[in-house]
C-alpha cells in the first residue's frame, strides 16, 4: 500500500528534465549565435557597398524563418529521443499496476 515513487523513476524523471533544460540551453545558443551572424553580417555588407540599414535589415528579417526551422528540428530530434521511455515507462507502470490490485 505504499504509495512511494519507484527510485528508478525519480533518476529517469531527472534525465528528462536535464534533456529538456539541454536542449533549451541549445535553442537558446542557437537563435543568439544566428541573430549575431545576422546582424555584424548585415552591418558589414552596408558599411562595404555603402546601403546604410538595407542588408542589416534583410539579413535579420531572414534569420526568423531560419531559426524557427533550426529551433523546431533540435526539439523535434529530443522529444523522439524521450518519447519512447515515456511509453515503456506507462508499460512498467501498468503491470505494477495489474499485479499490485
Amino acid at each position: 500500500m505504499d504509495q512511494s515513487p519507484e527510485p528508478g523513476k525519480n533518476q529517469r524523471q531527472y534525465a528528462i528534465n536535464m534533456t529538456l533544460a539541454s536542449v533549451a540551453g541549445q535553442v537558446g545558443c542557437l537563435t543568439l549565435g544566428i541573430i549575431f551572424v545576422a546582424l555584424f553580417a548585415g552591418l558589414g555588407l552596408d558599411k562595404l557597398l555603402n546601403t546604410k540599414p538595407v542588408f542589416t535589415l534583410i539579413l535579420l528579417i531572414g534569420s526568423v524563418p531560419l531559426t524557427l526551422i533550426l529551433m523546431f528540428r533540435i526539439v523535434k530530434a529530443a522529444t523522439d529521443h524521450i518519447r519512447p521511455t515515456a511509453k515503456a515507462d506507462s508499460a512498467v507502470e501498468e503491470t505494477h499496476r495489474g499485479s499490485s490490485s
